[in-house]
């Protein structure tokens, strides 16, 4: 048997496994993209930068935090450190070229279905069939763009081309996470004045796991927007609503007060799942994200495997690259051991050894003593 595999997305989940493959000397596989690879770091705004730092650990057991495969990393290619959208994009088109990866861009992927063991995909130049599907479509493409009643009228940050662009103004930014206080920093960073609404509590309790709090690089950016008084956060307090008429943007706040604002207000509520596009073929949980199998398999459809920043097992959140990076040799290892693929064995012991191939959950916990 000679199993067909299809990765769906040439981001970083898509690029690193299909690196994997070819290491492991897989090669009946393919890449769908329907845009150009890494094109939501291309729509980045300008000034929005990697939280997480990259430097070239290779070598002495710390590889760089946002490489994708054992041997690359973008310090190294890119001679930077804080990467911006287009740095990244960039970095994953060299690898694409470098691995010689099979990818075809511009194909779109309008459904999947199974159709007996096979899968059946219908894109805009036609049907693809494969044997095994990667979803590896990320969350940028989905904003969450509905989170409350008349959240149609603010404007969510992932359509942000330049903070610069933007009319002086007093701006309310409506979330407090990451991409929030991106938005705060960078309009004040412009002289605006700016006032974020927050349900969470900055300095309340302290969450060692990055993917719980804010990075030391958000709160470095903050300390300097504090500085020139014209940041206000607004904590524990949700917006529940936005009203639009002549006079503006009425915020109803869940602390009973209202907000009028004249600037268009800034949506900073996150991103949905991209596996919602073939939602039918996941089981959901209540955190929004697809339930999988130890392997990170679809739990109600088998051969169809999710990797990205949507795997969640229990309180184990691999939404940062150094994370979901773990997970590509488990999907690929249950794939060669499902199709009794020939492989290179020794790749996967180079990939633990390079702490990219992540099976025990139970060591996810993180844990900081100061």
């Amino acid at each position: 048997m000679n199993p067909f595999i299809l990765i769906i997305g040439a981001g970083p989940a898509g690029i690193g496994m299909g690196i994997l493959f070819k290491q492991l000397g897989i090669k009946n596989f393919g890449i769908l993209e329907r845009d150009r690879i890494g094109s939501s770091f291309m729509q980045w705004p300008k000034e929005m930068r990697f939280i997480t730092p990259s430097f070239t650990g290779q070598g002495f057991g710390a590889l760089d935090l946002n490489a994708v495969s054992p041997t690359t990393s973008p310090a190294f290619t890119l001679r930077k450190e804080r990467l911006s959208g287009e740095d990244y994009a960039l970095y994953l088109d060299l690898l694409a070229e470098h691995y010689d990866l099979p990818i075809r861009e511009e194909v779109n992927v309008t459904s999947v279905e199974k159709r007996g063991d096979r899968f059946v995909l219908k894109t805009n130049e036609g049907d693809y069939e494969a044997d095994a599907v990667i979803w590896a479509t990320g969350e940028f493409q989905f904003p969450n763009v509905r989170p409350f009643p008349g959240a149609e009228h603010a404007l969510h940050n992932r359509y942000i081309d330049s903070w610069r662009k933007l009319e002086k103004g007093h701006y309310v930014v409506i979330g407090g996470y990451e991409s929030g206080m991106d938005a705060a920093v960078n309009l004040v960073a412009y002289g605006n004045e700016v006032t974020v609404i927050s349900a969470q509590e900055r300095n309340g309790k302290k969450e060692a796991d990055p993917s719980l709090s804010l990075a030391p690089y958000t709160w470095e950016r903050l300390r300097i927007a504090e500085r020139t008084k014209r940041l206000t956060v607004i904590e524990k307090t949700k917006v529940e609503k936005i009203y639009k008429d002549n006079n503006g943007y009425t915020l109803f706040l869940s602390n009973g007060k209202q907000m009028l604002t004249q600037p268009q207000p800034i949506l900073a509520t996150g991103f949905r799942s991209g596996a919602e596009q073939i939602r039918s073929l996941f089981e959901w949980g209540e955190n929004g994200k697809p339930k999988l199998t130890v392997h990170d398999e679809s739990t109600i459809t088998p051969n169809l495997f999710l990797i990205g920043p949507s795997v969640a097992h229990d309180q184990a959140i691999f939404c940062f690259i150094y994370k979901f990076r773990q997970r590509f040799a488990v999907v690929a290892k249950q794939l060669v051991d499902r199709f009794r693929l020939s492989h290179d064995e020794e790749i996967f012991t180079h990939y633990a050894n390079n702490q990219m191939y992540l099976t025990d959950l139970s060591c996810c916990e993180v844990k900081c003593e100061c």
